[in-house]
C-alpha cells in the first residue's frame, strides 16, 4: 500500500517512519489518513481589546463613556433579537436558555438534529451565563470624567450549532457583551465528510473517525487542501450568521483577528476489521507506556534536553502520562504542560494524535511579524495566529512521527531472548572476531545514546555522541581525541552487529530496524518493574 503524504509537512524520513509502523500490521492496513481533527479558533477585535482603544471607538460612535452601559445593553438586545429571528427562520426554534453552562450543549444539539431531521444548516441556538471580561465606566478624578475599566463578570453567551454544507458539524460561541469575543470550532474529519459526499465517494464513519473510505488517496488530497485555505476569509464568512448586527454595532471598518486556540492533528491507521487491532493493542500500548519515560516524552513534544539527554534542571516543564479506557479500546497519553500526544484504538482505527494548546513551546523557522519575504527566517516560537497554521501542522506531524517511530519497534510475539541473544555472544565477520555486547553493563550508555530520537532525522555522528557521552562514566576521564577514537571503534562494533548503518558518502549513521528493536526492548526491560516483567511473561 502506498501511503500518500503531502506538502512540506511530511519529510522523506517521516514517510519512511510511517511506513515502518504500517508494515508492523502488514496487509491489515487498508489506508492512512493524516490531518486536522478538532480545531478551535478565537476571534478578537484588537482595537477593542484595551481600554484606550475601546474609549476611542466610543468617541467615534458618538457615545460618552458615562453612557457606555446603556449603549452596550441596547446593542446586546439587538444582537440577541437578530440571532433569535435567524434561529426561528432556519431551524424552526428560538434560542433555548440553559440554567447552567455545565450542560453538554453539543449533546443537546445532536439530539435535536435527530429529532428534527435537519441535515444541512443551523441545528439550533442555546444560551447560558458564562464568565468573561468586559468594560464598565468609573469616574476618574484626574481626568474629571468617567473612564472605561476592564473587569471580570458574567454575561450571556450564544452557542450556535450547524451541520454546514461545506464544513460539516461545527459550532460558534459568541459573547453578547462588548467587546464580543467569538470562538469557532471546526473538525477536519467533518470537513472531509462533506467533501467526500460532494464527490459521491463511499465511506463509513463513526463520530470523527473514518472506518472505511472508497478512495484513500483522494481523501488524503482533500485533507491536504485544508491547509491551503484563506483562514481569515473562511472564518469571517460565519460572522453574518453568528453576529448579524456586527456592522450596525461596530461599523464597517473593524474586523476580527483570528488565532488557533486549540488544534488536534491525527494520523489514523485504518484496518480491515477491529480484530486486526485488538490482537496487538495490549502489547503496543504496554510498549507506549513503558517506553514513555519523562526524557522520551519531552523528546516526543520537541523539548530541549541536555547533552547527556536529560531534562535541564532549570526547566519548569511538567511531564505526565496516563492510561485510560477509551470507548471500546485503551488510550496512552503523554503531556508536557498543556500539549500532549496520545495513541488509542477505536473500532478498526489506530489513532496517533497531537494536541497543541500552547504553541509557543515549539520553535520553528519563520520570519518576524511584519518582515519582508526577502528577510531570512530564524528559529522563533510558534504563534497562535492563523498565519502559522501550516507550521503548526508540520510541528504536529513531527510529534506524531516521533511517537510512531517508537511504536514501530513494538514486538508483540518475539521473545526478548531472541532479540538479545545474537548480540551477547562473540561472532566472526569477514575473518575478524567481533566481541559480544554487554547490554546492561559497559555498553549500556552507548546503546541508550544511539537510541536518542534527536538522531532519527539528523543521524548519529562521532561529534554528537562525544557531546552526549562526555559527562557519563562511559566517556569520563578521556581527552576529546581519546573519546573520539573510542566512539569510532564502537561505531564499527555497532555496524558489525547490524545495529547501525552508514549513510552513503557521509560520516553519519542511522539505526537499522534491528538496532531500533534492540534499543527499545532494552529500554523497556530496564525501565519495567519486576511485577511488570512477570505480567508480560504470563
Amino acid at each position: 500500500m502506498d501511503v500518500l503524504l503531502f506538502g512540506n509537512v511530511f519529510t522523506k524520513t517521516g514517510r519512511w517512519r510511517m511506513r515502518q509502523l504500517v508494515a508492523r500490521f502488514g496487509k491489515a492496513v487498508k489506508g492512512v489518513l493524516t490531518g486536522f481533527d478538532r480545531i478551535v479558533f478565537k476571534g478578537t477585535i484588537l482595537p477593542l481589546a484595551h481600554e484606550e482603544g475601546a474609549m476611542s471607538f466610543l468617541r467615534w460612535r458618538g457615545v460618552l463613556n458615562r453612557d457606555y452601559k446603556k449603549w452596550m445593553q441596547a446593542q446586546t438586545d439587538a444582537l440577541i433579537t437578530a440571532v433569535d429571528q435567524y434561529a426561528r427562520e432556519q431551524s424552526g426554534g428560538s434560542i433555548t436558555h440553559l440554567n447552567t453552562w455545565r450542560m453538554d450543549k453539543e449533546q443537546l444539539a445532536r439530539k435535536r438534529q435527530k429529532q428534527t431531521g435537519i441535515e444541512t444548516g443551523l441545528i439550533g441556538v442555546w444560551s447560558c451565563l458564562e464568565s468573561c471580561w468586559s468594560y464598565r465606566a468609573h469616574y476618574c478624578a484626574e481626568k474629571g470624567y468617567p473612564q472605561l475599566r476592564r473587569y471580570t463578570t458574567q454575561c450571556k453567551h450564544l452557542y450556535l450549532y450547524l451541520d454546514h454544507e461545506q464544513y460539516g458539524w461545527m459550532s460558534v460561541r459568541l459573547q453578547t457583551w462588548f467587546p464580543y469575543h467569538i470562538q469557532i470550532a471546526l473538525n477536519g474529519r467533518e470537513w472531509l465528510r462533506r467533501r467526500l459526499e460532494t464527490r459521491h465517494v463511499d465511506f463509513l464513519r463513526q463520530a470523527n473517525k473514518f472506518l472505511h473510505v472508497e478512495d484513500y488517496a483522494l481523501a488524503q488530497r482533500l485533507m491536504k487542501q485544508q491547509l491551503d485555505r484563506q483562514w481569515p476569509r473562511l472564518l469571517n464568512s460565519f460572522l453574518p450568521v453568528a453576529f448579524p448586527s456586527m456592522i450596525q454595532t461596530l461599523g464597517p471598518h473593524l474586523s476580527y483577528y483570528w488565532t488557533l486556540w486549540q488544534s488536534e492533528w491525527a494520523t489514523d491507521l485504518i484496518m480491515d476489521a477491529p480484530a486486526e487491532l485488538t490482537a496487538t493493542m495490549a502489547s503496543l500500548l504496554r510498549h507506549a507506556w513503558i517506553t514513555g519515560n519523562s526524557t522520551r516524552v519531552l523528546r516526543y513534544l520537541g523539548r530541549p534536553l541536555t547533552a547527556a539527554g536529560r531534562q535541564d534542571g532549570r526547566s519548569t516543564n511538567e511531564v505526565m502520562s496516563r492510561v485510560l479506557d477509551f470507548h471500546d479500546g485503551l488510550r496512552v497519553r503523554h503531556w508536557v504542560d498543556h500539549n500532549s500526544v496520545k495513541v488509542y484504538n477505536e473500532q478498526n482505527v489506530l489513532r496517533i494524535e497531537t494536541t497543541i494548546n500552547a504553541p509557543n513551546m515549539f520553535r520553528v523557522h519563520r520570519r518576524a511579524q511584519g518582515q519582508r519575504r526577502s528577510a531570512p527566517k530564524k528559529l522563533r516560537p510558534l504563534r497562535k495566529g492563523v498565519a502559522d497554521i501550516p507550521l503548526r501542522a508540520q510541528v504536529s506531524q513531527e510529534v506524531n512521527q516521533r511517537l510512531m517511530d517508537e511504536l514501530s519497534t513494538f514486538s508483540d510475539h518475539t521473545p526478548l531472548s531472541d532479540l538479545l541473544s545474537p548480540h551477547v555472544h562473540a561472532r566472526t565477520k569477514e575473518g575478524r572476531r567481533v566481541r559480544a555486547l554487554d547490554l546492561s553493563g559497559k555498553d549500556r550508555p552507548l546503546l541508550e545514546a544511539i537510541s536518542d530520537s534527536r538522531f532519527t532525522v539528523s543521524g548519529i555522528t562521532n561529534a554528537a555522541l562525544r557531546k552526549k557521552l562526555c559527562s557519563t562514566p562511559w566517556g569520563a576521564g578521556r581527552t576529546d581525541k581519546e573519546l573520539s577514537a573510542r566512539v569510532s571503534r564502537h561505531l564499527r562494533l555497532l555496524r558489525d552487529h547490524g545495529l547501525i548503518r552508514k549513510l552513503p558518502n557521509r560520516h553519519r549513521y542511522h539505526l537499522t530496524d534491528k538496532g531500533r528493536q534492540l534499543t527499545t526492548a532494552l529500554h523497556a526491560m530496564l525501565s519495567a518493574s519486576t511485577e511488570q516483567l512477570l505480567d508480560m511473561a504470563a
